[in-house]
């Protein structure tokens, strides 16, 4: 059966090649809203889980993987930037500080054996979470950055894998999810329901 993701993300599509897992893309237009007074890993569990589900109502005989990343200092979630002000207001916020990067994904499928051996649809939602420290950026750091256009639809209004790699000088965790997919975790979901 087709594995397919529910995403546009041209990050997590060059992950999922890159690692060899056959795929079609699906895109989804499911609003990322906060839920008031959802923790921020709920929050990422809950959006990869909709947008999953989207997809797999449409395809029901397809297995479709859902993801979404939040950024996350001080119990406050950073998403994508509505604009070049509110990306500057994030680089700011985490300049010369650590914060965590969160991706929760979904794995949803068609019918399985269940214990009484009645068949059952599933979906397999967990997370990934790993420690992101950045440098003290300048305010001609944040301006040069802004410029290049690449904080603009980024969660916390950056990119580890492009420019602001120069201003991340240690992780902890899995750097994959901080681009944008567990990868590691994606596979083993993947095996454990024997989609590949």
């Amino acid at each position: 059966m087709a594995l397919i993701l529910a995403s546009a993300s041209s990050r997590r599509q060059e992950l999922l090649r890159n690692a060899g897992i056959a795929f079609t893309v699906q895109p989804t237009n499911i609003p990322e809203v906060l839920g008031d007074g959802e923790c921020p890993r709920v929050s990422a569990e809950r959006l990869a889980r909709e947008k999953a589900l989207a997809i797999f109502r449409q395809q029901a005989n397809a297995f479709v993987l859902g993801a979404d990343t939040i950024v996350i200092i001080d119990e406050q979630i950073l998403g994508k930037p509505r604009d070049r002000d509110d990306a500057a207001r994030m680089l700011r916020i985490l300049s010369g500080r650590t914060h965590q990067v969160t991706t929760g994904v979904c794995l949803a499928g068609p019918q399985t054996r269940v214990g009484s051996g009645a068949l059952a649809n599933f979906e397999d939602v967990r997370s990934e979470t790993t420690l992101v420290t950045m440098s003290t950026l300048t305010d001609d750091d944040i301006r040069s950055y802004i410029a290049t256009g690449e904080p603009i639809d980024k969660a916390g209004a950056y990119a580890i894998q492009s420019i602001a790699s120069r201003w991340i000088p240690r992780i902890e965790g899995d750097y994959f999810n901080v681009v944008g997919l567990p990868v590691s975790l994606v596979y083993r979901m993947i095996r454990e329901h024997a989609v590949l």
